[in-house]
């Protein structure tokens, strides 16, 4: 039996931190939360290959083993993701008609 489980309250998903955030006023002369902006300076594509790089560096210093092994999946993930996002963002790929 399962007698010591309580059971929770009825959520939807996403609202295990809602607790944490502030509360949304709608009166009048009350400001409203404002979620801070944050502008990225370089490229989504420019980002990638610089991780990319950093991880190969850190890679060289490591001996052979799972943690060199690892970096340099990262690396090859963050070069892959590069490509693809260039490639989605080329002007030759068309949607469907």
């Amino acid at each position: 039996m399962l007698s010591n489980v309580t059971a929770q309250s009825p959520v939807s998903i996403g609202d295990e931190n809602a607790h944490c955030a502030p509360a949304f006023s709608r009166r009048k002369g009350q400001r409203v939360f404002k979620r801070r902006r944050f502008r990225q300076m370089h490229w989504l594509i420019e980002r990638l290959l610089a991780e990319a790089k950093s991880l190969r560096e850190e890679a060289k210093a490591l001996p052979i083993g799972i943690a060199k092994e690892r970096l340099l999946q990262k690396a090859r993930q963050a070069d892959t993701a590069a490509h693809l996002s260039q490639w989605l963002s080329s002007p030759g790929l068309l949607p469907p008609e």
